[in-house]
């Protein structure tokens, strides 16, 4: 065999590897896609028939605001702040550089973009379940446009960059972003919801009332597509590497998708159960599959399955308790997302610490520690809560947060989205007709 065919033959298997490489990258963001009709369906099916479709409109315009505004800065963001707030160069990731657009010599560029642009989705997401039947649309959009393309991608920056401070001062480890995505989403959910107050009738002389879901079937189905979406999502948290490298995490550590496959099923399973546990209700169990998956998806990569297990199901027996903690605090927080995302999120990096502490990390690296995955936890709750909190609080002193009672009351689907979700159905009509005086809606 001559020079010549050597390099050929390697020539073509370096290519066909990197197009392996967007080839995987290409079907995680497809999957990930799931996710968002397993928002919408969830959202739709967790609201009362009169605010039906404006929840669904959420989710669609969630993503098509966070894509184009991810592409504008959101990339750039992740790239130039792994330092903290002072930015470095990242002129390759500005929106008019050569690397943001076609390029068939750049296989990697557009195909991680995408990935990173479904994961800020999913925070608009999150963020949309909380505040339905109440928010303006208008507002959410502007929200959900900071959170996606702004504030997450920040933390990302700091703690998942393979240059973050978090990782390169502390060891910070959350490879499949529990605190990165969930836990900043969830705490800049609850600064929202502060500001924004709870659905008209939810209180009563201070006590929470139960707003039933109009189908809690479709929310359930939701749910379910949002754990196969999930796949998708992690799978774009793992590194494919071209060469004789092999998987690794974003990080740098060597690992592979059996160990993904392994603990997101055993924190599926665990956060299940936990959640039946302590609620015995179908919504927080359902939702217990969510919480263990995100209470394990910092560790993936470490955690014996047995203990995946375990740790999955005190995270999801623990979520219940602390979102009727929520509750009584005052938050109407509709779907649970604090106590899904944002508690989960946080708890799940802290158990890292816990079990994995002293693990390597690669390089100079420091090593996994307690500390660092406390004070990790905690820049993540503060980097989604302080802007949540802040720029719905300008919103609401503009007036221009919640819909005006009376609207609330009638529904937003007609006023929102001028249309009816079961036209031809005489209950879904008698149910707006009933909620004509504000604190008098009949729930069904």
């Amino acid at each position: 065999m001559t020079v010549e065919t050597v390099e050929s033959l390697k020539a073509t298997f370096e290519m066909h590897q990197a197009m392996n490489v967007e080839v995987f990258y290409w079907w995680c963001t497809a999957i990930m896609f799931m996710i968002h009709a397993g928002f919408l369906a969830y959202e739709i099916g967790a609201s009362r028939v009169k605010n039906a479709l404006t929840s669904g409109m959420k989710n669609i315009l969630t993503l098509s605001v966070i894509i184009p505004t991810f592409y504008f800065f959101g990339w750039w963001i992740y790239n130039a702040f792994p330092n903290g707030l002072i930015p470095i160069d990242a002129s390759a990731a500005l929106p008019w550089s050569l690397s943001m657009g076609p390029d068939v010599k750049d296989m990697g560029t557009g195909i991680f973009f995408a990935a990173f642009a479904l994961f800020g989705a999913t925070t608009g997401s999150i963020l949309s379940g909380a505040v339905i039947e109440r928010i303006r649309l208008s507002a959410f959009l502007i929200l959900a446009a900071i959170l996606g393309s702004a504030v997450w991608i920040l933390a990302g920056a700091w703690g998942w960059h393979p240059d973050g401070w978090l990782l390169t001062k502390l060891g910070y480890h959350d490879v499949g972003a529990s605190g990165v995505v969930h836990g900043v989403a969830g705490f800049f959910a609850l600064g929202v919801l502060m500001n924004l107050g709870a659905r008209v009738g939810k209180f009563q002389n201070g006590v929470a009332m139960y707003i039933p879901p109009h189908s809690l079937p479709m929310s359930l189905i939701g749910l379910m597509m949002i754990i196969v979406g999930f796949f998708g999502f992690l799978g774009g948290c793992i590194i494919f590497n071209s060469g004789d490298t092999g998987w690794t995490t974003i990080y740098g550590n060597p690992t592979n998708l059996s160990a993904f496959g392994f603990n997101t099923l055993m924190g599926f399973a665990g956060g299940v159960i936990g959640a039946y546990l302590t609620s015995r209700e179908p919504f927080w169990t359902m939702s217990g599959g969510l919480a263990g998956i995100i209470t394990v998806a910092a560790g993936l990569d470490l955690y014996y399955p047995g203990l995946a297990f375990v740790i999955a199901a005190s995270g999801g027996a623990l979520m219940p308790l602390v979102g009727r903690m929520v509750e009584k605090m005052g938050v109407d927080d509709a779907v649970g997302a604090v106590a899904v995302h944002g508690f989960c999120g946080l708890y799940g990096v802290v158990m890292v610490g816990v079990f994995a502490s002293s693990y390597p990390n690669v390089g100079d690296l420091p090593d996994i520690t307690l500390t660092g995955q406390l004070i990790g936890g905690i820049v993540m709750a503060l980097t989604g809560f302080i802007p949540g909190w802040g720029i719905s609080y300008v919103l609401k002193k503009l007036n221009a947060l919640r819909v005006p009672p009376q609207v609330e009351v009638l529904g937003l689907d007609l006023v929102e989205i001028p249309a009816k979700p079961y036209p031809e159905s005489l209950p879904a009509q008698a149910i707006i007709e009933n909620t004509l005086e504000p604190g008098q809606e009949k729930l069904v």
